[in-house]
């Protein structure tokens, strides 16, 4: 039986923290879904189909040496209905620290009363991405500071280019 694993976030933008999380997520599963979730009353800094963009091309890499594939899709309701949907039998989801882990040990244990039949694996965050928050990350871009450290070349250049044009906007 093949296992796939659902691991959903804003991804607003993709950081080297998430994407730490989706390539050890990889090694646990033989297909991994990737759900950006879409809220009408949030306003992201990316466009979906950017986020989407930007997850697709930091994971291709992340999926090859994996041996699996990763899908990146969007969904706008429960992520424990997301992962039914795509046939999910495992949520990964990614801890920094202890209050992250309050945080999602009530949201696992909600989603597993609305189906148990999905299991929620916390994945501990590299010692060495523990600290990156894409609030974070955006704030910093947004004020023009160094993010390379944060998130890859691509998803810097598309920040840089992003937060540019916010403030050319602005005027």
């Amino acid at each position: 039986m093949k296992r796939t694993g659902f691991y959903s976030g804003s991804f607003d933008p993709v950081t080297l923290g998430h994407t730490d999380i989706i390539a050890r997520a990889s090694r646990l599963v033989d297909r991994l879904v990737i759900g950006v979730g879409v809220h009408p009353s949030k306003t992201p800094m990316f466009p979906t189909e950017e986020r989407v963009e930007m997850l697709e091309a930091e994971t291709r890499a992340i999926a090859k040496e994996a041996g699996i594939p990763i899908e990146v899709v969007t969904f706008s309701d429960l992520a424990v209905s997301a992962a039914e949907r795509h046939g999910a039998s495992v949520i990964f989801r990614g801890l920094r620290d202890g209050t992250d882990f309050d945080y999602e040990m009530q949201m696992a244990n909600m989603n597993g009363q609305m189906l148990p039949t999905v299991q929620t694996v916390f994945v501990a965050a590299s010692p060495e991405v523990r600290h990156i928050a894409a609030n974070l990350v955006r704030q910093i871009a947004q004020m023009g500071g160094d993010v390379t450290s944060f998130v890859s070349t691509g998803v810097a250049l598309r920040l840089a280019t992003k937060s540019k044009a916010d403030a050319n906007a602005k005027g």
